[in-house]
């Protein structure tokens, strides 16, 4: 397991710079009722023009294993810049959120078989979430506390591990996710019974040599057959790296914030 994620530190490149992303705030969320030698370091990107008495749309993004560690800046890597774009700041003001899972620490309980190409991974069912999630899972009750955050209208997006993390939370809190973008993820299909009420867009490379492509058609399957709505697309001749397509897509933030009451 350890060394499965270690060996996806060279798969996600190099890690940004803080200089890069000073618009985003630092913050460490600490709760000892849940593990009292543990954190979850965090940045926060607030709109432009940001107005403490307005209520914004709250966006979750969960990296890949490739990020995770305790300097506050990896977890940027891979897609923050996206949310800093004129174009979003315009169009979807909101305060976007990236949590930084320990280094070791995973967002999801699951086994790993490294000993098969693409890597298998034995999700369990009702296995007990990690510190991380935890940590996570009460990040995201405090944050819809706030003045400035519009409980009613939370989404969610994730990639690798995240892609994993992002089908747990929203089935752990079902209804508070207004939708989901869940990139080269899996789950185990049991989630579903809780993601019903949860739109979710699933992309995955055809060629993904690290999560196989199976794992977010299970779970695609799963919601639908459980009368949720559930979508994916696959990039063909792409590897683990979909989310540079992903993030590509035009109608990929439309869709999103389309869910937004």
């Amino acid at each position: 397991m350890n060394k499965f994620l270690i060996s996806l530190l060279s798969i996600f490149g190099l890690h940004a710079h803080a200089s890069d992303y000073s618009e985003y705030e630092r913050h460490t969320y600490e709760n000892t009722r849940i593990d009292a030698s543990a954190s979850l370091p965090y940045r926060v990107l607030l709109p432009d023009n940001f107005d403490e008495n307005t209520a914004y749309p709250l966006v979750l993004f969960l990296h890949g294993a490739g990020e995770r560690g305790n300097d506050n800046v990896a977890q940027l890597t891979h897609g923050a810049s996206m949310f800093l774009s004129p174009e979003f700041k315009e169009n979807y003001p909101a305060v976007v959120v990236f949590p930084q899972a320990a280094q070791n620490d995973y967002w999801v309980n699951v086994d790993v078989n490294r000993e098969s190409s693409p890597i298998e991974f034995h999700f369990k069912s009702g296995a007990e979430k990690t510190v991380s999630m935890k940590l996570l899972s009460a990040l995201v009750d405090e944050l819809r506390a706030k003045p400035y955050v519009d409980k009613t209208n939370v989404l969610v997006m994730g990639l690798s591990m995240g892609g994993m993390g992002t089908y747990d939370i929203i089935a752990s809190k079902p209804g508070v996710f207004k939708a989901a973008v869940a990139i080269c993820g899996g789950g185990h299909p049991d989630l579903a019974m809780t993601i019903t009420s949860t739109p979710v867009w699933a992309f995955h490379g055809e060629d993904d040599e690290v999560v196989p492509l199976s794992a977010s058609k299970t779970m695609v399957d799963a919601i639908n057959a459980e009368g949720g709505s559930a979508k994916l697309t696959i990039y063909p001749n792409t590897g683990h790296n979909s989310w540079d397509d992903a993030f590509a897509e035009p109608e990929l933030f439309p869709w999103l914030f389309s869910h937004l009451k």
